[in-house]
């Protein structure tokens, strides 16, 4: 493949496998990853989409035991969930691809090889939290106590949920096996460590000197936190029998594997080397040709592994690997006021929500779009998922289209008019929609989704209000009627082409019904649709939302409550 400069690797962060996606993962990460790279792609980049389940680490052997399975039966059952929820909700990944599979293993096996053999990780015999009953050592989410920064009773050992704090086990006060409920005792055990602490001044120059003014407040300062701390050496391997297991010739023992936060990033290229392999292509275009963009979208409690361990260890492992252009973290998504939580089953899941809201995958796109929380927590309520539907959706950009379709149908057959003179106004509106792709582009390449969002809706309500004003429908003289149909006509195949990114299947209904298709970005006109073009038969583009359908909700969460 020929080199460009139009190269970008944009991943959206490995979803656990040990449940379904719900709205803080679609608002937080997958929906402005999926807007990017629709841009992207409609602005004729070469860009690949990458993802894939993470299927390892403790919580996939937690769930096992909850649901009395195996871990592989887990990971099977949540990999399909989850991969048919981001079809559903319009989200193409070039690759969606699993790290349970073969080449994963291959390729993260190698990682830790490679540094292996460059005496870059190092072993170390150190006294680690047991489970006497269950005699089983306690990694990560084994464990849990109380938080040191918080306070709060249930915090796991590789994280407080409740404050985002990333943990040791050792951090925790008043620790407790989450296995057996017993208090753990102290066990030396032997473990591969990564010295992180020998690249703490790869990273300050990295992070704080080349990224300090064109990175997220948010992800540029949790990074600073712990590089101001001190990088510590970091264990790579874990005492668990689910997992990617350390070749005995390294280690002389059984039952270790690598831990998930080691091997789980690598997923990205093994994901990007799956799908290269498919497509006959050279992958390293995608991960080692220096002026290829890479672009992660992630979880708020993702940043320290990938801008702190995952850019470490490809430094370490010095194979002209590129290192992340932009690491972007939204805030936290709470649903009814109260922060999400997996664990509790306090969460809209998005293959739920599908059966509720059958065809309305937009409207909920729209409104976690609408309410993402790209700079502070926010919040989601259904009372307002069913006013902002019922108002902006149906009542603003459905009826704006709705009105323009059965007018141009009425006095003219479906045929776009022939416009007559434009007033002065209309001159202005003709002006200013033409540049309306330029401004909604330069937010989604600023990464400023919500106001991307908020532009283009600026469009439809520019339409509605003058398509009210003017009133086409008491005019007499028809040249006057055509020329307004026209003007409408106009903001509604700039909508249509517009809409893509944030409401795809909005926009492919749309583009259908005038008989349109998607252009690129920069071809994307004022006047879209040119007189003489016959339209197709109009259709609603929006459902209301009803009180009983809410209500529903409702006793749903009330019942989980209980």
């Amino acid at each position: 493949m020929k080199k460009s400069n139009k190269y970008y690797t944009v991943t959206a962060a490995l979803p656990y496998a040990n449940g379904p996606i719900h709205i803080g993962h679609l608002s937080g990460v997958y929906f402005p990853a999926d807007i990017f790279v629709r841009y992207l792609r409609r602005n004729e980049k070469n860009v690949i989409f990458i993802c894939g389940s993470d299927e390892h680490g403790v919580p996939i052997a937690i769930q096992a035991k909850k649901e009395k399975k195996k871990p592989q039966e887990i990971v099977n059952k949540y990999h399909k969930m989850i991969k048919d929820c981001f079809i559903d909700f319009g989200i193409i990944f070039d690759n969606y691809s699993r790290t349970s599979s073969k080449i994963h293993y291959r390729i993260s096996t190698s990682f830790f090889k490679k540094l292996h053999v460059k005496k870059k990780i190092f072993e170390k015999i150190s006294n680690q939290y047991y489970d006497e009953k269950a005699k089983q050592f306690l990694a990560d989410r084994y464990i849990s106590g109380t938080c040191p920064n918080c306070q709060v009773l249930e915090a796991y050992g590789d994280q407080c949920e409740n404050c985002g704090t990333s943990l040791n086990p050792e951090d925790l006060i008043n620790p407790k096996s989450t296995l057996s409920g017993c208090i753990p005792i102290l066990k030396k055990t032997k473990h591969w460590y990564f010295p992180l602490d020998k690249y703490q001044k790869f990273l300050e120059k990295w992070i704080l000197t080349d990224h300090k003014k064109d990175w997220k407040i948010n992800v540029y300062g949790q990074v600073k936190s712990w590089l101001d701390q001190g990088l510590q050496p970091r264990a790579i391997t874990r005492d668990l029998n689910w997992g990617i297991p350390i070749p005995y010739s390294l280690m002389k023992e059984r039952g270790k594997v690598l831990y998930v936060w080691f091997e789980a990033p690598i997923g990205y290229i093994s994901s990007t080397i799956e799908w290269a392999k498919q497509k006959k292509v050279d992958w390293k275009l995608y991960w080692k040709y220096k002026k290829t963009k890479l672009i992660q979208f992630i979880g708020k409690d993702n940043i320290v592994f990938h801008c702190i361990i995952f850019p470490a260890i490809l430094k370490a492992h010095n194979s002209g690997y590129i290192l992340p252009d932009k690491v972007l973290a939204n805030e936290f998504l709470h649903l009814e006021n109260k922060k999400i939580s997996t664990s509790k089953n306090w969460a809209v899941w998005g293959h739920e929500y599908l059966k509720d809201f059958p065809n309305q995958q937009d409207s909920l796109r729209y409104i976690l779009i609408a309410n993402m929380p790209e700079k502070k927590d926010n919040n989601f309520n259904w009372k307002d998922f069913q006013r902002r539907n019922n108002t902006e959706l149906v009542s603003i950009f459905g009826n704006f289209v709705n009105r323009s379709l059965t007018l141009v149908k009425k006095y003219n057959n479906g045929i776009v008019p022939n416009p007559g003179i434009f007033s002065t106004r209309e001159k202005k509106i003709l002006d200013k929609i033409k540049n309306y792709p330029q401004y909604i582009g330069d937010l989604i390449e600023s990464y400023k989704f919500k106001e991307s969002l908020s532009c283009f809706m600026s469009l439809a309500k520019l339409g509605n209000k003058y398509l009210t004003e003017e009133e086409p429908w008491k005019k007499k003289e028809k040249k006057r009627v055509d020329t307004i149909i026209y003007i409408s006509l106009q903001i509604v195949g700039m909508l249509a082409q517009l809409a893509e990114p944030f409401l795809p299947y909005t926009s492919e209904k749309l583009l259908n019904i005038l008989r349109l298709k998607t252009v690129f970005w920069n071809q994307i006109k004022e006047k879209t649709l040119c007189p003489g073009h016959l339209l197709g038969d109009s259709k609603f583009l929006f459902e209301k939302i009803t009180n009983e359908s809410i209500e529903k909700q409702f006793k749903k969460l009330k019942k989980i409550q209980n």
